[in-house]
């Protein structure tokens, strides 16, 4: 990812003539320039800039002034009041930041730095600030991935059998499709619900279905809070030995039970080759969330039990395949997801890595 130079503002840097805090300034120290920020991911980064040689040998110490690039009224710190910004002993450069803050994925930055020469009345000789620099942390990789994967196997439960998939919507919307798609359903990019880090998010085009089943019946539940009107499509037309599964992500929304979201992309798709690259891919037949396995011939499906599947199908989908009907129940709001955050003091769906 690039990163971005601005010039900091004259309130930002305050020219640190002040001695309130124990630092003194000397101009000979060199200021840090050209700084570069690289190998950057969700929880941690690469720094490095360019020094003139003047009194470089004198440098001991860098400061490191770090801020979530919203927060326009953040003041430069003061080494013994502000115990969150980095004071890091002089090191090879380019230094690995990791674990100093707690760094969340997909959330810019602004960066600047300043060399230090610690005293022996452990005072503090100091540089001008450098440029302030902007960059932005990455998704969750597949390492982190796998670790909320991992999480949500734990309360998965056991395995209800199911045939359908189904999509609740307005009536409007499939008159829509109707009219203007040919009866096709079309991907669209998905929402910013669920983990901060999710790589889906605002990027990976698909289509939602449910799956869930309710356990006295062993059918979908009436109750919809996306629309009464459902469409309904044989699980096969889906899900199958042609199609590839893949873990999306594990949230919830201050409430006690889990979402899991989970791909279904036709092999060799355009949304199979981006699942490949960002997600662990499950195996069909024998995962803790959805399966498809074959007796006697025939395929069966199962879901997870205690966990809310939201499966995205990553191809359009024709109205013919399946049937729409309105349901009987009642359209319950209070249960969408559309753009949902995540409870990032859950310890059931949180990693370490940021939320």
């Amino acid at each position: 990812m690039k990163s971005a130079i601005r010039q900091p503002m004259k309130e930002d840097l305050d020219s640190n003539k002040s001695q309130d805090s124990g630092i003194a300034e000397m101009e000979e120290l060199p200021v840090p320039h050209n700084i570069k920020i690289s190998n950057i991911t969700c929880d941690s980064f690469k720094i490095s800039w360019e020094m003139d040689s003047k009194s470089k040998d004198r440098i001991t110490h860098y400061f490191i002034d770090l801020n979530k690039k919203e927060n326009k009224n953040s003041n430069k710190f003061k080494h013994k009041d502000v115990p969150t910004k980095l004071v890091a002993k002089a090191v090879p450069l380019p230094m690995t930041v990791r674990g100093h803050w707690f760094l969340s994925p997909r959330t810019e930055y602004t960066v600047a730095v300043q060399t230090a020469s610690k005293q022996v009345d452990g005072d503090y000789v100091v540089s001008e600030w450098s440029e302030i620099i902007e960059f932005c942390t990455a998704d969750y990789s597949k390492v982190h991935l796998t670790q909320l994967l991992e999480k949500a196997e734990v309360i998965a439960g056991r395995m209800l059998k199911f045939s359908v998939f189904y999509r609740n919507q307005h009536k409007d919307y499939f008159d829509y499709i109707r009219e203007h798609h040919g009866n096709a359903m079309q991907p669209s990019i998905k929402d910013n619900s669920g983990s901060h880090g999710s790589p889906i998010s605002g990027k990976l085009e698909g289509i939602f279905f449910s799956c869930s089943t309710e356990f006295n019946t062993g059918k979908p539940p009436q109750d919809s809070p996306y629309g009464r009107y459902r469409f309904e499509i044989a699980a096969e037309k889906l899900f199958n030995p042609n199609t590839n599964l893949y873990f999306g992500d594990f949230y919830c929304m201050y409430t006690a039970y889990h979402y899991v979201i989970l791909v279904i992309a036709p092999m060799g798709s355009p949304g199979d080759e981006f699942c490949k690259q960002r997600l662990p891919q499950l195996n069909s037949k024998d995962n803790k969330f959805l399966t498809c396995t074959e007796e006697d011939g025939v395929l069966v499906y199962h879901h997870a039990q205690d966990v809310i599947l939201e499966v995205i199908y990553t191809d359009p989908v024709d109205l013919s395949l399946g049937t729409v009907a309105e349901i009987t129940g009642h359209q319950l709001m209070s249960l969408s997801t559309a753009n949902a955050k995540k409870d990032p003091s859950c310890k059931t769906c949180n990693i370490s890595v940021g939320r």
